[in-house]
Formats: structure tokens, C-alpha cells, sequence
């Protein structure tokens, strides 16, 4: 069997030389035919670089301009504000070091985006408070944003010839308090409505089937206590990606059933705060959660990632180094 080693997708760092290291590190560890190397965010240089601007960027169905509160739609159409094109723009430039780094590669690749929910709970309307408050906003967002994936996989496929798949991992850290009306409004004294299953499956279903269509395999992260697993698998989720330290008994089981009909599992298991592990104490709690699943490795094996339990933003340089050397031996070791 050979289990891969991979990331979330966010490093430390505030500027464009931090960027080259993190490409750096994630094409040396993981570019190395047991490992899935992906392009890596650096969110703190700042708002256009983070996980909502990085995706709005991409997005040119709809206009945004960025306020002291966040990102927000202007309700216009043609040229996008300057803080949109600027988002563009670094993730062009990012998308060119991509391309030129990995020009003589083959094998799989995986980028990142915000889910559709994440970005409706976190993008305002042109009027104010967020999208999550409009329906019909919330729909022209997701359908947007399926759009933009498209293209944005087909543009990665062009990049990188070698490669022999794309992963198209959609962020959706906010789901869990959408579908429990958790999320507060504008004025933090109320809650958004919940969205309901069938509604937040749909919005995920055109998505995912939008990057299945343009030849990517969709996965959807997801580091919260609650992670949707069966939701997401019937929206179209090939992949999950989870935190094994926050999954309950329910969680497990749909892990387990995810793994036993051929879907992947990237379980976060190293820990992105305090000291590291070892590699061997990383392996047996692998070991030890495929037993509790009653599962066989040899049997599941190829379909189990590991990577570390979330992104890698609030480490330093050389602890996010680290924990991917730390992710591919542990890989290595279950293969």
C-alpha cells in the first residue's frame, strides 16, 4: 500500500520570499512520488492573501471590494475593485511559480479554495450583514464560484502538464455553524438562520460537480468537531479531510464508511501547536484509529493521507518545515 503525505494548504510568512519557501518546502517533501505537493497559501500577507480573498480573486462572475470589516460585494458589474484584482493578480503570481517550478513533474497536485458557505458566511452584501442572510444571494454565489472553479482547474491542469491528477480541496471551515445557525449577524446580537441540508448540499453539489466536470477530484476540509462527513460525500466529495483529535464516535463511523466505499480520507494527525511527536507516535495512532475502525491497512491504505490536524499559518518558518518532514516520514513508515 502507499499512504500519501500532504498539507491543508497554509504557511507563516508575510511577504513574497516567505511564499518561495513555503513552495519550496512543499515541493521537496512532498513532490517525491509519496506525496501529494499542493500550492501553499501564505494568508499573512495580507487580506487579498488570505483564504476568502485568495478565492474572490478567482471569482469574476461577481465584483468585491475590501472594507475595514472584510471582503463585500459591491452589486456592480465590469471592472472588479482594485483590492479584487489585486487578490487576482497574487494568485496568478503564485500560480506562476507553480508553473515554473514544477515544469518536469509528474504526479498529483492539489490547490485550495473557499467552499461556498464559508464564503457566505464570511462575504457581505453591497447593503451590509452577510450573504448568508439572502437566498438568492447565497445561490448566485455558489453557482459563481462553481464557475470559477472550472476554470481554475482547467488553468492548473494547463500549468502543470505532468500532472497526473488535481485535487480541488474546498475549505469550508464555517459549514458546521451554518447548518447550526451559529453564525452571528452584523450586529452580533442574533444568529443566522440555519441552512438546511438539502439547501447546503446543493450549493456543495455544483461546486464539486463543477471541478469533477473540468477532471479534478474533489475533497472538502473541514477541522471542526461535527464535520458533515456523510453530507458532503452525498454532495460529491471524494475526499475529507478531518482532525482526528475533534471527531466524536458518529464521526468515526462515517470516516469508516467513507474508506470502505473507495473514497480518500485525510486524517489530520499532527498536532499544528506544541511540541511534535515522533514519527513512530504519529504511526501508531494511524494504526490504532484504522483499528477502531476495524479496518484492515493493507486494505485502506491507499485511500488514508496523512497531514497535519489543520493549516500551518500560526507556525513559524521552521516549525512548518518540521511538521512536513515530520507528515511524509510518517507516511512513509505506513507505507
Amino acid at each position: 500500500m502507499t499512504v500519501l503525505a500532504s498539507g491543508v494548504g497554509s504557511f507563516p510568512g508575510d511577504s513574497q520570499h516567505d511564499f518561495d519557501e513555503a513552495l519550496a518546502v512543499v515541493l521537496g517533501e512532498l513532490a517525491t512520488g509519496d506525496g501529494l505537493p499542493f500550492l501553499p497559501e501564505v494568508p499573512g500577507r495580507g487580506a487579498i492573501a488570505d483564504l476568502t480573498g485568495r478565492t474572490l480573486g478567482l471569482v469574476g462572475e461577481l465584483d468585491a471590494d475590501l472594507q475595514p470589516g472584510g471582503w463585500r460585494l459591491t452589486g456592480t458589474s465590469g471592472a472588479p475593485a482594485v483590492d479584487q484584482r489585486r487578490a487576482r493578480s497574487l494568485v496568478h503570481q503564485d500560480l506562476d511559480s507553480l508553473e515554473e517550478r514544477m515544469a518536469a513533474y509528474a504526479g498529483p497536485v492539489k490547490v485550495q479554495v473557499a467552499g461556498p458557505w464559508t464564503l457566505a458566511a464570511t462575504v457581505e452584501r453591497p447593503r451590509g450583514d452577510k450573504l448568508l442572510a439572502d437566498h438568492g444571494a447565497r445561490r448566485d454565489l455558489a453557482q459563481a464560484l462553481a464557475l470559477a472553479v472550472a476554470e481554475h482547474v482547467a488553468d492548473v491542469r494547463r500549468r502543470v502538464p505532468g500532472a497526473t491528477g488535481v485535487v480541488l480541496q474546498l475549505d469550508e471551515p464555517a459549514l458546521p455553524a451554518v447548518l447550526a445557525g451559529a453564525v452571528p449577524t452584523a450586529s452580533g446580537f442574533g444568529k443566522h438562520r440555519t441552512v438546511h441540508p438539502p439547501e447546503a448540499s446543493e450549493a456543495l453539489e455544483w461546486v464539486l460537480g463543477a471541478a469533477a466536470d473540468a477532471g479534478a477530484v474533489p475533497w472538502v476540509h473541514c477541522c471542526a468537531a461535527d464535520v458533515p462527513v456523510g453530507l458532503l460525500r452525498g454532495a460529491g466529495a471524494r475526499g475529507v479531510m478531518i482532525d482526528l483529535s475533534l471527531l466524536d464516535a458518529a464521526g468515526l463511523d462515517a470516516a469508516a464508511e467513507a474508506l470502505e466505499a473507495g473514497d480518500t480520507v485525510a486524517v489530520g494527525v499532527v498536532p499544528t501547536a506544541g511540541t511534535l511527536p515522533a514519527a513512530k507516535a504519529v504511526v501508531e495512532r494511524v494504526l490504532r484509529w484504522l483499528d477502531v475502525l476495524g479496518l484492515d491497512p493493507e486494505q485502506v491504505g491507499d485511500r488514508v493521507v496523512v497531514t497535519p490536524a489543520c493549516g500551518l499559518a500560526g507556525s513559524t518558518p521552521a516549525g512548518a518545515r518540521a511538521t512536513v518532514e515530520l507528515v511524509r516520514s510518517a507516511a512513509r513508515s505506513l507505507s
